[in-house]
């Protein structure tokens, strides 16, 4: 019975989605081309990758603006905004 138990908790744990968080996107230009990501990767501009304080890497997110509600999905590879208000 206490190993149902722990499989469920655990389970309930690892299903845990975070709800959708606002905020201020930032933006690497070409001049960080080549140069690694936090994950070990290497930033490629063209690639749909994005930076996250917390998330995993390798999760996948839909960004929205919301001036036009336009969506595209990246994968997160990479730490950060590191700038005040992002």
């Amino acid at each position: 019975m206490r190993a149902i138990f722990l499989l469920t908790l655990l389970l309930a744990a690892c299903s845990h989605r975070p709800g959708p968080q606002r905020g201020e996107a930032s933006w690497y230009g070409r001049s960080y081309a080549g140069r690694p990501t936090a994950s070990g990767e290497t930033f490629r501009p063209r690639k749909r990758t994005a930076a996250h304080r917390t998330l995993p890497f390798g999760t996948v997110v839909k960004v929205t603006r919301t001036d036009t509600g336009e969506s595209v999905r990246v994968r997160i590879n990479d730490r950060g905004p590191f700038v005040d208000g992002r």
